[in-house]
């Protein structure tokens, strides 16, 4: 049994995205951790901050170490996050007289939040990739039943004929802009965080700001000021995501209403049984989209209370994006996977007053 319906052993089945929850696995987490580190000593050894051979010890220690995770889940559970416990067992491993240099001038927040930018980078690109094979899904299906009329409705009640493609155009247009604006909004998210204990980026030499953009160019990240409580970048993406998948829901909403018995205007690949009657065909995964869109809807107001951060840090806005954002990627990411099998599968059927326009 598990707590989550994503990763549930049943439930996961129709709700869970294996691909989305390996970027949220602890093992891609401390990958990037580890990585974060290395890149640091690297920087600050470029910049003359710390030595060249305790940056090479520090990156050799992190390319291969294996961290005792009991030992990091009771820090956690001491120190409400990950990094100081990570952070003794590296510099135990690297040794003396490097290990003093691992982790200089940054804080938990900055390994933290970096490690989740780096792997949101990935992220992007697979709900990128996705919404494009929608999309080129959708234009499959206008070039073949594009031009059959059917009946348009309004607020529920016919109400003058449409051709299936203004249909499809309704569906399709959002998801264009939707891809626009990751585009747009990837600048803004993909940045490193670097700015030490209160964010200032002191006790460097005063090389701060060259650090970070050296650090950031290293993880193939953008160049930022800190941002420890400017939560408008995760907040602007929940929003993104959101917005997809609403846009997501009312394709699953349309087709559900147009697949039912006494509508009949589009026929749905497959189809889930019911155990009392036998002759159903339930539309299952359009109605999944209609939930997720839904769920996503009321995530994307809970994360966006992480905006209200006290001060220089903040350990309650900071742990309520850990709660609701994986969950919230995987809600957008599996109805994209399930819209696209949808419309893949889906038939229109003309209006049977008339056949095409």
């Amino acid at each position: 049994m598990t707590i989550s319906a994503f990763d549930h052993p049943l439930l996961g089945a129709l709700l869970g995205d294996e691909e989305v929850a390996a970027f949220f696995s602890l093992d891609a987490d401390l990958a990037a951790m580890l990585a974060f580190e290395a890149a640091l000593a690297e920087a600050q050894a470029a910049l003359g901050l710390i030595p060249a051979e305790a940056a090479r010890r520090i990156a050799e220690v992190c390319a291969a170490f294996s961290p005792d995770r009991a030992d990091l889940a009771a820090g956690v559970a001491r120190d409400g996050v990950v990094a100081p416990a990570l952070v003794a067992q590296l510099r135990a491993a690297v040794g003396e007289p490097h290990g003093k240099h691992l982790h200089r001038g940054a804080t938990s927040q900055d390994v933290i939040d970096s490690s989740l930018t780096m792997r949101l980078k990935s992220v992007c690109d697979l709900l990128d990739r996705r919404l494009a094979s929608l999309i080129e899904t959708l234009g499959e299906l206008d070039r073949r039943d594009g031009a059959l009329l059917l009946m348009g409705r309004t607020r529920m009640q016919r109400a003058l004929p449409i051709a299936a493609r203004d249909k499809l155009r309704a569906w399709r247009e959002p998801l264009e802009r939707h891809r626009a604006r990751l585009i747009e909004l990837k600048p803004r998210l993909l940045v490193v965080q670097f700015g030490g204990p209160v964010g200032a980026r002191r006790d460097l030499d005063g090389k701060g700001d060259a650090l970070a953009a050296e650090l950031a160019s290293r993880l193939g990240l953008g160049d930022a000021p800190c941002w420890h409580v400017e939560r408008d970048r995760t907040g602007e993406f929940a929003s993104w995501l959101s917005l997809v998948a609403g846009s997501l829901g009312k394709i699953g909403q349309d087709a559900a209403l147009m697949a039912q018995n006494e509508v009949g205007e589009v026929r749905l690949a497959g189809g889930g049984g019911s155990s009392a009657m036998p002759h159903k065909s339930n539309p299952v995964l359009a109605e999944v989209l209609v939930t997720l869109a839904r769920f996503s809807a009321g995530l994307a107001g809970t994360l966006h209370q992480g905006l209200v951060a006290e001060n220089e840090r903040s350990g309650a806005a900071w742990t309520l994006e850990w709660l609701t954002l994986p969950p919230l990627v995987a809600a957008t990411a599996t109805g994209l996977r399930h819209a696209t099998t949808i419309c893949r599968g889906l038939r229109f059927v003309a209006d049977p007053d008339g056949t095409k326009v």
